[in-house]
């Protein structure tokens, strides 16, 4: 099936809005990146949202979505400040990169967005073919775009891809990040990923993070990019403020 009969097909049909969230570095306390998250317009969650998604318009809503946040990333100015632009996309929506994305560059070009700062990441919340991914992959970063994979450790290839095609960003599940500070058995997990990431050329992300205990392991196993509740929640239509934890800050709220 072609990306021409696809979008000539079926359509979306739930207008949809983004929510925002920051990647930051707590290092330089500079926010690296939005993740764009689907949104309804009518204040439907991402869940209720996806469950609208089907076969028939799955390449319809991924390349809205993408459009959306290219969009609302231009309205809100966030190329400005230095920060990228994190756009989750559906792989199997995809059928022949060059050919499907032309609307995201075409948003990119309308809206004066810089392609150098939109991120590419998917999930494996399905089993996907190995070559396919990889074309994708390796046809966006071709064309200028960066690449990452979500919720690394939670997906069906995991270190078989990684293998083959090393992204500019990986995302450590929140899985493993949730009570890392009272489980050794996830601290020694995270720590051994951390280091073959770093030896990879890879920028590691860990998100999820939701106390300060997790957050003060995640520092002292040298972690500079993270994303979660503790540190901002995603806003609709907005850049929502960062909430920078600082040791001394950080001692009075676990003490």
């Amino acid at each position: 099936m072609s990306c021409v009969a696809c979008r000539d097909g079926v359509g979306f049909d739930l207008p949809i809005t983004m929510a925002f969230q920051p990647i930051v570095d707590v290092t330089t306390e500079t926010v690296f990146a939005y993740e764009a998250l689907v949104r309804g317009q009518d204040g439907q969650g991402a869940g209720e949202v996806l469950a609208q998604v089907s076969p028939d318009n799955r390449y319809a809503f991924d390349q809205l979505c993408r459009t959306t946040a290219i969009d609302l990333a231009s309205t809100l100015d966030m190329a400005s400040g230095g920060a990228n632009l994190s756009i989750n996309f559906l792989p199997n929506a995809v059928y022949e990169p060059k050919a499907c994305i032309r609307l995201t560059l075409a948003a990119a070009m309308r809206t004066g967005f810089p392609v150098n700062r939109i991120i590419f990441e998917f999930t494996e919340d399905e089993a996907l073919d190995t070559n396919h991914i990889l074309n994708i992959l390796r046809s966006y970063r071709a064309m200028g775009f960066k690449t990452a994979i979500d919720d690394f450790g939670a997906g069906f290839a995991g270190l078989g891809l990684l293998s083959k095609f090393q992204p500019d960003i990986v995302k450590l599940d929140m899985a493993l990040i949730r009570d890392i500070d009272t489980d050794r058995v996830k601290r020694t997990i995270v720590r051994n990923t951390l280091t073959m990431l770093r030896d990879l050329d890879i920028a590691p992300v860990c998100e999820g993070i939701e106390t300060p205990g997790e957050y003060e392991v995640l520092r002292d196993l040298g972690v500079s990019l993270m994303q979660g509740y503790l540190l901002a929640r995603p806003a609709v239509e907005a850049l929502p403020p960062v909430s920078w934890i600082r040791p001394v800050e950080t001692l009075a709220r676990t003490g």
